[in-house]
């Protein structure tokens, strides 16, 4: 998934960065209210992680309210140092999906976003499925017809975002955008590369099973039984 921070404190925004990585996730760091309302709307992020208290013309409860209006329903957790109800309430009445007050637990935030994440989506529990196909996000375990396979953790994203969107016909560059982050020069052939990892451990490894990648020609790919 393709997360978006919007964070001014540089320290703050770094370890949430590398936690999320750490979940296999993409993560963008924006520091400023403004820039963070033009990448928020956004439509190809996942989730927004957003700070109340940020520099620029507006705060982040104008941000919130912001992307609200303008129709984009990603999820949004507001963090703030500011812990009175009134100011909780004045985050979710934003548009906020959920509030973290700082200082966190930095599990405690893993544990919201993933909560977040699960919420619109089509899944079995906390377990995300295709035909026999299960991944866990938790625990990261891919399994095809009960028989654990083995990833990498790029792999392990790559399937996460095809799972969440399973389908779907999604391009190379909306993969790019979710799998790797910005500060990565990625060619579309390299998404051609991990997709071929991906079939020869989930397709040609199960000959007797249906395959699951598809190529739509000039258009990207699908994940889903035909």
């Amino acid at each position: 998934m393709r997360l978006l921070v919007i964070e001014d404190e540089a320290r703050i925004a770094q370890a949430i960065k590398r936690a999320l990585e750490l979940q296999h996730h993409a993560v963008d760091i924006v520091d400023d209210a403004d820039s963070g309302l033009t990448a928020a709307i956004d439509p190809d992020y996942d989730l927004v992680i957003l700070d109340r208290m940020l520099p620029g013309s507006i705060d982040g409860i104008a941000v919130c309210q912001q992307v609200r209006q303008q129709g984009v329903s990603t999820p949004i957790i507001m963090l703030t140092a500011l812990g009175e109800v009134d100011d909780r309430v004045n985050g979710l009445q934003a548009g906020a999906d959920d509030y973290l007050q700082k200082p966190f637990a930095m599990r405690e935030l893993i544990a919201r976003v993933q909560t977040l994440l699960r919420r619109p989506r089509q899944t079995l529990g906390t377990i995300l499925t295709a035909d026999d196909l299960a991944y866990d996000p938790v625990t990261f375990s891919v399994t095809r017809g009960g028989k654990p396979v083995a990833l990498s953790a790029k792999e392990i994203k790559l399937l996460s975002y095809l799972l969440y969107n399973q389908g779907q016909v999604l391009s190379k560059d909306k993969i790019i955008n979710h799998v790797w982050d910005d500060d990565t020069i990625i060619v579309p052939n390299t998404v051609e590369v991990y997709m071929g990892y991906l079939r020869r451990k989930l397709d040609t490894s199960f000959p007797d099973k249906p395959p699951l990648i598809h190529t739509v020609r000039g258009f990207g790919y699908r994940l889903g039984v035909k």
